[in-house]
């Protein structure tokens, strides 16, 4: 008795989908696809860009961009909703449009559903910590919550759950402080 294995996607199969609106993700091979962010959700992530890019006006350490190409292997492409990446990496990391190297600072929005809550918490947290991010903020805005995971031993470790009165800071921003309740604001 024989077993077929299921070809894993690479790249080149990714850029061969359509431009259709929905977003496509390549994930150790594995496709995942997701329709357009919900307001709630371009609204987070529009709040959290705006604080980030307030800070980095008067310390200009790096980037901030939202809804970036991460090209991490043949078989690993993903655009999370926002990174934050310093100039040295920047000018390694950057190429033809994409990120070939993940930035330090990778955030996600979590959106409705529970496969698209284990995609962001489990398969992109370990694929974020495989290709060396340095800390993951998961944004869940049915909980009004951001969880903090910075490196550590075993990969991305959770160190912090963050709501309410809670003030959102970052050892890779020194003097970066975000009230999580603004984050939520629409």
């Amino acid at each position: 008795m024989s077993t077929q294995v299921q070809p894993r996607l690479t790249l080149a199969d990714l850029d061969a989908l359509p431009d259709d609106g929905k977003r496509y993700e390549l994930i150790e091979g594995d496709l995942y696809v997701s329709r357009a962010p919900h307001l709630t959700h371009q609204a987070v992530i529009g709040n959290l860009y705006h604080s980030l890019r307030g800070y980095l006006n008067t310390n200009p350490l790096g980037k901030v961009f939202p809804e970036v190409g991460l090209v991490l292997s043949d078989q690993d492409a993903v655009i999370p909703d926002l990174v934050f990446v310093t100039h040295e990496r920047f000018a390694r990391a950057y190429s033809d449009g994409r990120f070939v190297e993940v930035p330090e600072l990778v955030v996600e929005v979590i959106s409705s559903g529970a496969e698209n809550e284990r995609r962001d918490r489990n398969v992109k947290r370990h694929l974020y910590g495989k290709f060396g991010a340095d800390e993951y903020w998961i944004i869940n805005r049915e909980a009004v919550t951001v969880e903090v995971y910075r490196r550590g031993a075993s990969g991305l470790e959770l160190r912090a759950t963050l709501g309410g009165q809670d003030v959102l800071t970052s050892p890779l921003l020194p003097g970066f402080s975000c009230p999580v309740e603004s984050i939520f604001e629409v």
